[in-house]
């Protein structure tokens, strides 16, 4: 009989980067641990503010939530250099999930972080695909 021989797939490597590009992922990483610890401990109630009104959850639970979401994608961004681009996915689809919270204070006239009258409240809206981009750019997503 025969022995047949069974090699595990290899792991294709991640895309070459550029030093602006990894920089600019270092600061992503930075912003999202920031961010996240400032759900959890000295802006909270900020962040309350940001949640809509038809999220079944309690809003409270939802911004440590998803401040523990942000440090662990800060995190990945950090050291996950193999798997760059599946984070920076992940990252991108995050900031895609909150925006409706974004549009949510600006609809419910909501004043937290400075952002106190409508215009503020619209320029920030603006914003959140300059995260998406910013998140897939830096990670090198590849074009398809």
């Amino acid at each position: 009989m025969s022995e047949v021989q069974i090699t595990p797939p290899t792991e294709a490597p991640a895309p070459p980067t550029t030093r602006a590009r990894t920089l600019a992922r270092y600061l992503l990483a930075a912003s999202l641990v920031f961010a996240g610890l400032s759900h959890l401990f000295w802006a909270r109630k900020d962040f309350q503010a940001q949640v809509p009104d038809w999220v079944p959850m309690d809003k409270d639970g939802v911004v440590m939530a998803s401040g523990g979401v942000e440090i662990m994608l800060g995190a990945g961004l950090a050291v996950a250099n193999r798997d760059r681009v599946r984070v920076g996915r992940l990252a991108a689809l995050f900031f895609a999930a909150v925006f409706p919270g974004n549009i949510a204070q600006y609809l419910g006239k909501r004043s937290a972080f400075g952002l106190d009258t409508d215009r503020k409240r619209l320029i920030r809206l603006f914003f959140q695909p300059v995260l998406v981009l910013w998140a897939l750019w830096s990670t090198g997503t590849p074009r398809r």
